[in-house]
């Protein structure tokens, strides 16, 4: 693939008025497991800050384990989904948590785990600390 020119292309079947608007053509290769849980954390519109975003608008914390991240970046891959595929996954695994998230104590800080992620467990959900006087 990394040596692909217009010729090919044109062989493919695209027509060449198409071709002859690609600037420049380029490979790319699949994200594997690590890449895809960069994607998860480090761009500034990550979905894993997006959703702590929205936990910290009502006033809850939520973390995700590293093998959390692992787990669904895991079935990211099985599905051949690549990155596009982490919303829809990570959007399945809150979906209760979120439903429920409106009625939350706040301060509770919500823990998701790799066992969550694949369905084994229930959230862990830590109670608000309370301050003693």
């Amino acid at each position: 693939m990394p040596d692909v020119t217009s010729d090919d292309i044109l062989e493919f079947g695209l027509i060449p008025e198409l071709v002859g608007r690609l600037p420049v053509t380029c490979a790319l290769t699949p994200l594997d497991e690590a890449g895809l849980i960069r994607v998860l954390q480090e761009p500034r519109n990550a979905l894993v800050r997006q959703y702590q975003s929205l936990f910290q608008m009502e006033h809850c914390e939520l973390e995700f384990t590293d093998g959390a991240l692992q787990a669904i970046a895991r079935r990211a891959l099985s599905k051949e989904t690549g990155a596009r595929g982490l919303r829809s996954i990570i959007e399945e695994v809150m979906l209760d948590i979120m439903y429920d998230l409106p009625d939350q104590e706040p301060g509770t800080k919500f823990v998701i785990s790799e066992e969550h992620v694949d369905g084994r467990d229930k959230l862990l959900k830590m109670k608000p600390q309370s301050k003693s006087a």
